[in-house]
C-alpha cells in the first residue's frame, strides 16, 4: 500500500494520521495546483456547452478603502500624474493618470491559494513545510501564479430560498441535508470538476446597506459540508460571504475549519465574497465559470472578478 492510500485509510477509518505526517496529494509529490488538475481541454469544451444565451455575470464585488476585510487587511489607492508638476505635459501630445496600490490581496472578492492555510505545525498542501517555502518576499511554492485558468462548469445553490428566507444571518449555518435538498430542488447535481457557489443572501442584504455588519460576521458552512464537497472532487468552493466558514465559529477554538479541509487537505480553492445575487435572481443554476487571476509571483491570495456565462 503506497503512502497516499495508507494515509487515506488511516484518516477515514481511524480519523487520524501518523505522528508528524500529512496527507500527500493524489496528484504526486511535486503537485502545486491541487484539483485544478481536473481542468482539461475535454472538460473545458464540455463546460462551454452550458452557454445558451451569451449573458455574462460579474461575480466580483466593487471594493475600496472602506470595504471591510479580515483584520489587519486594508487597501489604499492613489491616483497620480507623474512628471506633470506645474502644468508640464506628461507626453508631448497628452496628459495621463497612473495609480498606486498599497494593500492586501485578500480583500473583497478573492481566491485563496493553496499556500494560504496550514496546520498548527505549519504543514501546507501536499506536505509542504511552511518554514521551507514561505519567504517574506513571496511563496516559493504554491504561489497564486501557479493556478491555471479556471474554466469549468459552475453551479450556484440557493440556500436562502430553500430555507424560505431572504438571507441567513451571521453565525448561522445549515446542514448537509439542507444543502443536498436545496440542490435537489434546483435539479442540480454536484459533479467532479465543478466550481460550487453557495448563495446565503448575506451580501445582497448587507454589503451596500451595512458594510460594517457584513464584515463583522457571516453565515457559513460546517466541516461536514466541506468534507462532502471535497468528496465530490470539485475544483473550488465559494459563497456570497467574506469567509465561506461561519463567523462566529461553531467552536471558538476551531475557527475556519472548512479552510483547512478544502485548501490544506484536499487542494480545493476557496472563492470568497462572490456576487451570486444576479445569478439566483435570474434563476440560474449552472453556467460556465471563467477565472484568470492576476499572476503575481509568490502571492497567497488574489482579488478577483470571475465571470459566469449562461
Amino acid at each position: 500500500m503506497n503512502k497516499f492510500f495508507l494515509t487515506l485509510f488511516l484518516l477515514f477509518n481511524f480519523n487520524l494520521l501518523p505522528a508528524n505526517e500529512c496527507l500527500p496529494s493524489k496528484w504526486g509529490e511535486n503537485d502545486e495546483i491541487g484539483n485544478a488538475n481536473l481542468i482539461t481541454p475535454e472538460s473545458v469544451l464540455k463546460a462551454s456547452k452550458l452557454i445558451k444565451y451569451g449573458k455574462t455575470y460579474s461575480l466580483g464585488l466593487t471594493i475600496d478603502s472602506e470595504t471591510p476585510a479580515y483584520p489587519p487587511r486594508s487597501l489604499s489607492l492613489q491616483v497620480v500624474q507623474p512628471t506633470q508638476q506645474f502644468g508640464v505635459l506628461g507626453l508631448p501630445n497628452s496628459t495621463y493618470n497612473d495609480d498606486i496600490f498599497q494593500g492586501w490581496f485578500g480583500i473583497g472578492s478573492q481566491i485563496d491559494g493553496l499556500g494560504h492555510i496550514g496546520t498548527t505545525e505549519a504543514m501546507f498542501y501536499n506536505c509542504n513545510d511552511g518554514k521551507e517555502f514561505a519567504q517574506i518576499t513571496g511563496l516559493t511554492k504554491l504561489g497564486i501564479e501557479k493556478i491555471p485558468p479556471i474554466v469549468a462548469r459552475g453551479v450556484v445553490i440557493d440556500i436562502a430560498s430553500h430555507l424560505g428566507i431572504e438571507y441567513l444571518d451571521s453565525g448561522v449555518t445549515f446542514s448537509l441535508e439542507q444543502l443536498k435538498q436545496a440542490a435537489l430542488s434546483q435539479n442540480v447535481t454536484i459533479q467532479k470538476g465543478d466550481v460550487v457557489l453557495l448563495h446565503t443572501g448575506w451580501t445582497d442584504a448587507k454589503f451596500e446597506t451595512d458594510a460594517f455588519e457584513w464584515g463583522s460576521g457571516a453565515p457559513g458552512i460546517t466541516p461536514e459540508i466541506a468534507r462532502y464537497l471535497a468528496s465530490k472532487e470539485v475544483i473550488a468552493v465559494g459563497a456570497d460571504t467574506w469567509s465561506l466558514d461561519v463567523v462566529p465559529p461553531m467552536v471558538a477554538e476551531e475557527p475556519y475549519p472548512g479552510h483547512g479541509i478544502l485548501l490544506q487537505e484536499n487542494g480545493i480553492y476557496i472563492l470568497e465574497a462572490m456576487n451570486t445575487g444576479p445569478l439566483v435572481n435570474d434563476d440560474v443554476s449552472e453556467f460556465l465559470f471563467v477565472l484568470g487571476q492576476a499572476k503575481i509571483r509568490g502571492a497567497v491570495q488574489m482579488i478577483i472578478n470571475p465571470v459566469a456565462i449562461r
